[in-house]
């Protein structure tokens, strides 16, 4: 991850997106789902990363206990609420519950206020 006291500068953000490296640069996030960290404060407090979802991938429900801005870069992601294809910006507020997937795989831009509480049982 980036040095804390610096800013994250990247001058073509939808290039870096596309071009990480499989095995280098995404870690195990969730079955199928696989994440590059720009930062996480851990203990619950914000993070900003990049999730990469595999065909048919989808994770465990979860409420959000802060904002939550996510940016479908490419493919689709969907969950209870509609179906985002590529350049869909969402907005989840504290309280909403919802399982994400892909049915094509996508790349998504993620920014937590707060960290999530899993609902279902073993995530």
């Amino acid at each position: 991850m980036p040095n804390p006291t610096a800013p994250i500068v990247l001058s073509d953000f939808l290039d870096y997106a596309r071009n990480l490296r499989d095995g280098e640069d995404w870690v195990a996030f969730r079955p199928g789902v696989t994440a590059h960290w720009f930062y996480n404060e851990g203990g619950g407090g914000p993070a900003a990363v990049l999730l990469r979802y595999e065909a048919g991938a989808r994770v465990a429900l979860h409420e959000h206990v802060g904002y939550e801005q996510l940016y479908v870069i490419e493919g689709d992601q969907y969950d209870e609420y509609g179906a985002y294809p590529a350049g869909s910006f969402i907005v989840n507020p504290p309280g909403t519950r919802h399982s994400p997937g892909s049915r094509s795989g996508c790349i998504a831009l993620l920014i937590y206020e707060k960290a999530v509480r899993f609902v279902e049982a073993g995530e």
